[in-house]
């Protein structure tokens, strides 16, 4: 059952009549899954692309390997191409990427710990870029991830 902001969310982008679609790397297509679950889905929801793995975010997804060299598969450099490329293959009002780090054994450092949580949302007036840290469970990340993303498209598309 999805969240209140998940619901919240998509009915806010059905009485828009906006469609949204998700690239998704840490959440590996649990927010889709969320989104397909609400009422409004047929909707609102437009697809989206699991790019769990660096392959397809290269190779599908059009990231360069410098820029994942660069800054890390996790990272806003990464995740704001994520975005970019998604928007243009779905065509979607609202286009979410996702990536972070939900367990041990990726890029984590002091300053980027297990739990950080990097976001790009794309609508069709501006760009959001936005990190947050979680605590939990690798589950209890991914879902608080979801309902983050929920919320700032919630409030950026409030504002519109």
């Amino acid at each position: 059952m999805p969240s209140d902001l998940v619901t919240k969310c998509a009915k806010i982008l059905a009485a828009k009549e906006w469609n949204i679609a998700f690239a998704e790397s840490v959440t590996a297509g649990r927010m889709s899954a969320e989104f397909s679950m609400t009422n409004e889905s047929g909707k609102i929801l437009r697809g989206g692309i699991t790019c769990y793995e660096i392959f397809v975010k290269e190779q599908i997804l059009n990231v360069p390997h410098s820029i994942i060299e660069k800054y890390t598969p996790e990272s806003a450099e990464v995740t704001q191409r994520l975005a970019e490329e998604t928007s243009k293959i779905f065509n979607s009002n609202i286009t979410v990427a996702i990536t972070g780090l939900a367990k041990a054994g990726g890029s984590e450092t002091k300053e980027k710990p297990v739990g950080t949580i990097f976001f790009c949302i794309i609508t069709p007036v501006k760009k959001i870029n936005h990190r947050k840290v979680f605590k939990g469970s690798a589950e209890k990340i991914v879902l608080q991830a979801i309902d983050e993303a929920a919320k700032l498209v919630i409030d950026c598309v409030a504002s519109l």
